[in-house]
């Protein structure tokens, strides 16, 4: 039996601004420690004794952020990219019809890449056991003891024993109920949905054609049609948003007959808004966590977290303060809906701010806004070693470069020069130029721009080694 992991990364992480933004969302955020939850799902299933190489289903903007956290763990893993987010049904779709091609008969371990598992040990036990189901034509979902009664997870109802280990036939599904439905549910044996699955490829692929045949053919066209780019596997975008925006609970988990309930304790929690982080963050003596410049008085139970100013609070509870660079957050820690109501007024309000964020990422490494005026802007730019940015030019600005650490390989023209630390080079509006780190370490440098417009679309991109001209 082959075990293929089937990483979904395609999630916005919206309850989770302003640290989390569309460009990098907050499976690629290390909230806890030194790892995102994405680089801890893709640590749970590392095993080769256990699970073949993940393939990881992200969203096409986070190509090189995904491929850069696997690499930074030394582990191989298959990217898909998503051309646009169509919820986990198209996404598990799309993964199962990529693996069908060369192996039908696979389990796919489904997890999504925004969980906390604290019991990885009792976890594995528990993909093993569901995928042996899965192997026998079983769809497998994993169920959780409920804490308390919450609006934020869809509940499974077990219904009659499986005849083999310790499953049960699925008997009844509900998306995230009210407060009080919850508790009945919990009250009459309901689990927590917590949205792993195990499922033989061939069988997802028949189940969504009898469920959902449309999403199927345009799916599997997606598929038929895609190519790669970069070392990843495009779907082809035309095919794919032919598909239904819809959860693989929906589309499939509530129709079909071939689904089993695994119930498993494993220490899991969905990181959902602010108040899942504070709840899973060492805390205080007075219950607050904090990260980063932060002084409290007179403060209990709060989730304060600063990348840059001294973040201060007095006399006050249960807030969830988050300041970036460029944005603050002030509300209640438990209450992430009106926490996403507010960042869709900000999307309309100003875009990028929920988009991007002061710092972008890109293949070749990163760069940060530092401070703008009305013909000026000012970056911090950061490339990694053996990387290089395409060769462009820009027809309304000029750049001036300050290398601060390691050294730049600068083609300016016909001419090429290293640009070492504490020295600088003039870039003029309109000359065709390249910046390349030839080091073992990271090249930093401060670029400051000045011209009559400075938008990131004033760039010609004349050749480039990430596909993008």
């Amino acid at each position: 039996m082959t075990i293929i992991p089937v990483i979904l990364s395609g999630g916005a992480g919206s309850r989770l601004w302003p640290a989390s933004r569309d460009a990098c969302p907050k499976q690629f955020l290390c909230l806890f420690g030194r790892q995102s939850s994405y680089q801890e799902s893709l640590l749970r299933v590392a095993d080769p004794a256990l699970f073949a190489a993940p393939l990881v289903m992200a969203n096409r903007d986070h190509r090189f952020l995904a491929a850069e956290q696997s690499e930074e763990l030394g582990l191989a893993v298959q990217i898909v990219l998503e051309p646009e987010r169509r919820d986990s049904g198209p996404a598990m779709l799309a993964a199962a019809h990529v693996v069908a091609r060369h192996s039908p008969k696979a389990v796919l371990l489904v997890l999504p890449a925004d969980h906390r598992v604290r019991n990885a040990a009792a976890f594995l036990a528990l993909c093993c056991e569901g995928a042996a189901l899965a192997d026998e034509g079983g769809i497998v979902t994993f169920g959780v003891a409920p804490e308390h009664p919450s609006a934020s997870y869809g509940y499974l109802k077990p219904g009659a024993p499986h005849p083999a280990g310790r499953a049960f036939s699925l008997e009844g599904f509900v998306e995230k109920p009210d407060p009080a439905a919850a508790s009945r549910l919990i009250a009459e044996g309901w689990l927590w949905n917590c949205g792993n699955f195990a499922v033989r490829a061939d069988v997802l692929i028949a189940e969504y054609a009898r469920h959902s045949p449309e999403t199927e053919q345009a799916v599997r066209a997606a598929v038929a049609g895609g190519e790669w780019a970069c070392g990843a596997f495009v779907l082809q975008a035309a095919a794919y948003g032919c598909a239904e925006t819809r959860s693989f609970d929906h589309a499939v988990m509530e129709k079909t007959q071939a689904g089993l309930v695994l119930p498993g304790d494993f220490g899991w929690a969905d990181i959902g808004g602010w108040d899942a982080v504070w709840a899973h963050s060492d805390k205080d003596e007075s219950g607050n966590a904090l990260r980063g410049a932060v002084l409290l008085h007179d403060a209990r139970r709060n989730m304060v977290m600063s990348e840059g100013p001294m973040t201060t609070l007095c006399g006050v509870e249960d807030l969830a303060v988050v300041t970036t660079p460029d944005a603050v957050f002030v509300g209640r820690r438990d209450d992430p809906a009106g926490l996403k109501a507010c960042v869709a007024r900000v999307r309309r309000a100003h875009e990028p701010v929920v988009a991007a964020g002061s710092r972008v990422h890109r293949p070749w490494g990163s760069w940060q806004a530092l401070d703008a005026g009305e013909r000026y802007r000012v970056k911090r730019i950061v490339v990694k070693p053996g990387q290089r940015l395409s060769l462009q030019q820009h027809h309304h600005r000029s750049e001036h470069w300050v290398v601060v650490r390691g050294a730049a390989r600068v083609a300016l023209g016909d001419e090429e020069r290293t640009v070492h630390e504490n020295e600088s080079i003039y870039i003029p509006t309109g000359a065709v130029h390249r910046l390349e780190n030839p080091g073992r370490i990271d090249l930093e440098l401060i670029e400051v721009q000045t011209g009559s417009y400075l938008g990131e679309d004033d760039i010609t991109r004349l050749e480039d080694v990430y596909n993008r001209c």
